[in-house]
């Protein structure tokens, strides 16, 4: 098993995502890439501590590579926009992909790079960041689509879309 990190906008929605990744066994939400030791959500929310809402990812790399898990995930947010994703604005809301290790480091670089290929006209944001140190998230955002996210009004608006482009544009990488 291998582990991953991506920062993708609301941890909730890339943890949904992700949870429905073939390969993927466990999806954490956290923060990375901050100056505050063990952060809260109240003290991410302000934008000043430096950190990125994101999900640090378990999986099986026989099953699904990290330049896949890489193409889902900018695939399935969108990665043209600075600091933000929809109306969630500010730093902890950007796009960063946080390798661990050098080759790591290369494909996402690479991924990047493809993504930008295949859509001429747009240019992704999404940095490279780290090595930085992980913070998992409070209790109550882990597996939150599957539980409080079914009554937000705010998930129920994001998520679903992003399920849906995960499900048209990544066929093979759902679980079934």
């Amino acid at each position: 098993m291998e582990t991953a990190i991506l920062a993708g906008g609301c941890f909730w929605c890339t943890e949904a995502v992700f949870r429905d990744v073939v390969g993927v066994s466990t999806v954490e939400s956290g923060y990375i890439g901050g100056s505050v030791e063990n952060p809260t959500y109240k003290q991410i929310c302000t934008g000043n501590t430096g950190h990125a809402e994101a999900i640090r990812i378990t999986y099986d790399p026989a099953v699904i590579s990290y330049a896949d898990a890489l193409d889902v995930f900018l695939g399935t947010h969108d990665p043209t926009q600075l600091n933000r994703q929809g109306n969630d604005i500010g730093t902890q809301y950007r796009s960063a992909i946080f390798p661990l290790g050098d080759s790591q480091r290369e494909e996402a670089a690479a991924a990047i790079a493809r993504w930008d290929g295949e859509h001429p006209g747009e240019k992704a944001v999404t940095t490279i960041e780290g090595p930085a140190i992980w913070y998992p998230a409070e209790d109550y955002h882990q597996e939150y689509w599957e539980g409080e996210g079914q009554r937000n009004p705010y998930c129920l608006a994001v998520i679903p879309p992003k399920l849906m482009k995960l499900r048209k544009s990544f066929q093979n990488k759902v679980k079934a």
